[in-house]
C-alpha cells in the first residue's frame, strides 16, 4: 500500500458552506488532499448550527452534520468584509490548486477574487463555483433550498404517492448528490488544468445537476422531447402486475418492520418456493392471471400472512435464497449494525475533543492503494495561527493583532 492518499498534494481552499460544497470538498479531504476551509468567525459554517448533536444538545463543535461533511479539513477563521481579510483569502488563492466556493454569484468579484482576478495571483489555479442556479440566467439570485431546487428540477413532479401531491426526498439527498458531482467535475477540470498549465473554470449549478441527473429527471426531458408526453409519471408507480413491487407498494409489514420486494409474473416458481407453496408453481387459477394488476389481492393473500410472521432479516434471507429481490428496509438503528457495513469495515471511530468519540460514515468507495484516511474535523478556526503563521509569514503578534481586529 502506497503511503499517502490519492489525492496527496492537491492544496484547496475550500470557500464553501452548507452541504453541496462542503461534501465535494470533504471527498479531496478523504482521499489525501489538504483542504484549509475559510469560515466566518465567531459563528463558523451555518452548519455547525444545525444538528443532530449529542444528548440533542446543540453546540457549534458537536454538530453531526458539520462533523461528517468536514473530516480532515483545516479550519481558519477570516472576515471577508475586511481589507485584511480579502487580502489574505487572495495570498491563499495563490498556492492552490484548487478553489471551491459556494457564495452568492457575484460575490467572489467582490471580494477580489474572480476568475480574472484569480488567473493573476495563480492561472494554473481551478475554480469551482457551486450555486443554486448558475452564474447567469434569470435566476441566478433566487433564494433557493434542496427542495425548491428539487422541486424545479422535475424529479419531485414524479415522486410521491399516486393522486396524492409531490413528496421530496428527506435529509438534502439532492445536496449530497450535487456535491458528490461537483467533486468529479473538480477532480476532472484540475486534471485538466494540470496538463495544460491553465486552471479551468466551473459554473455548477445545482438545478441543472438535478435536472440532469438519473433520478427521473433527465429521462423525462428527453420523454417530453420525443414524444410530448412523460416517460415515467406518478402513475407508473401503480401496481403493474399481480405482485406487489416498486417504489410504491412493494414495502410491506413484516414481524420486525418492514421489507421491500420486487417481483414478476415469470418469477412465480421463485416467489412460490420462498413462501413455502411449491404446490402452486403449475396451479393454473394463479398462473393464467400473474399479469392482471387485478388478480393483486389473491396473491397478497398468500403473501402478507407469510411475511407477518417473519422478521425482515428471516424474509430477506428466505427470498434471496430462491432469487427473489427482497430486502430489508432498514431503520438507521440497523445500519449501525449491519452485518454487510461491519464485515467491511465501513464505520469509522473517531475522538473528537467537543463531541466525544463517535463512528462516522465511511468513503463512497474503495481504493486498493491509496485508501481514504476519514479524520475528524476542526474546531472552528482551529489551525488560524498554524496557516497565518506557517503559510503567510504573520508573526504571533501579528495574529494577535488579528484577532483583536476581529479579522480571524
Amino acid at each position: 500500500m502506497a503511503d499517502g492518499g490519492a489525492l496527496a498534494g492537491i492544496e484547496v481552499l475550500d470557500l464553501t458552506q452548507g452541504i453541496a460544497g462542503p461534501y465535494c470538498t470533504k471527498l479531496f479531504s478523504d482521499y489525501g488532499a489538504e483542504v484549509l476551509k475559510i469560515e466566518r468567525p465567531a459563528s463558523g459554517d451555518p452548519s455547525r448550527r444545525a444538528g443532530p448533536f449529542p444528548d440533542d444538545a446543540p453546540h457549534p463543535e458537536r454538530s453531526g452534520l458539520f462533523l461528517d461533511l468536514n473530516t480532515g479539513k483545516h479550519s481558519l477563521t477570516l472576515d471577508l468584509k475586511t481589507d485584511t481579510g480579502a487580502r489574505i483569502l487572495r495570498r491563499l488563492a495563490g498556492d492552490a490548486d484548487l478553489v471551491v466556493e459556494s457564495f452568492r454569484p457575484g460575490t467572489l468579484a467582490r471580494l477580489g477574487l474572480d476568475g480574472a482576478a484569480l488567473d493573476e495571483a495563480n492561472p494554473a489555479a481551478t475554480l469551482v463555483s457551486i450555486s443554486n442556479f448558475g452564474q447567469s440566467g434569470p435566476y441566478r439570485d433566487l433564494e433557493a433550498d434542496d427542495m425548491l431546487v428539487y422541486a424545479m428540477s422535475g424529479g419531485q413532479a414524479v415522486t410521491g404517492v399516486p393522486g396524492r401531491e409531490p413528496n421530496k426526498l428527506g435529509l438534502y439527498a439532492p445536496l449530497f448528490y450535487a456535491g458528490a458531482v461537483a467533486a468529479t467535475m473538480a477532480f476532472g477540470a484540475l486534471t485538466a488544468a494540470r496538463r495544460s498549465g491553465v486552471g479551468e473554470r466551473v459554473d455548477l449549478s445545482i438545478h441543472e445537476v438535478l435536472a440532469t441527473s438519473m433520478d427521473r429527471a433527465a429521462q423525462n426531458l428527453m420523454a417530453i422531447e420525443y414524444s410530448g408526453a412523460a416517460h415515467r409519471t406518478i402513475e407508473a408507480h401503480h401496481r403493474a402486475s399481480a405482485f406487489p413491487g416498486g417504489v410504491y407498494g412493494g414495502q410491506l409489514p413484516c414481524k420486525d418492520g418492514y421489507i421491500t420486494i420486487m417481483c414478476y409474473p415469470h418469477w412465480w416458481d421463485r416467489f412460490c418456493r420462498m413462501i413455502g407453496r411449491p404446490d402452486l408453481i403449475d396451479d393454473a387459477r394463479y398462473v393464467e392471471r400473474l399479469q392482471d394488476p387485478g388478480f393483486g389481492p389473491e396473491i397478497d393473500a398468500l403473501f402478507l400472512p407469510w411475511v407477518l410472521e417473519r422478521t425482515k432479516a428471516e424474509v430477506m434471507r428466505e427470498g434471496q435464497s430462491q432469487g427473489v429481490p427482497v430486502a430489508a428496509l432498514n431503520t438507521m438503528e440497523d445500519i449501525f449494525g449491519d452485518p454487510q457495513l461491519r464485515e467491511r469495515g465501513y464505520f469509522t471511530l473517531l475522538d473528537h475533543p467537543e463531541a466525544g468519540r463517535l463512528e462516522y460514515p465511511g468513503p463512497p468507495f474503495r481504493l486498493s492503494e491509496h485508501p481514504a484516511r476519514i479524520r475528524r474535523a476542526p474546531l472552528l478556526g482551529e489551525h488560524s495561527s498554524e496557516v497565518l503563521t506557517g503559510r503567510l509569514g504573520y508573526s504571533p503578534q501579528d495574529v494577535v493583532v488579528l484577532r483583536q481586529r476581529g479579522v480571524v
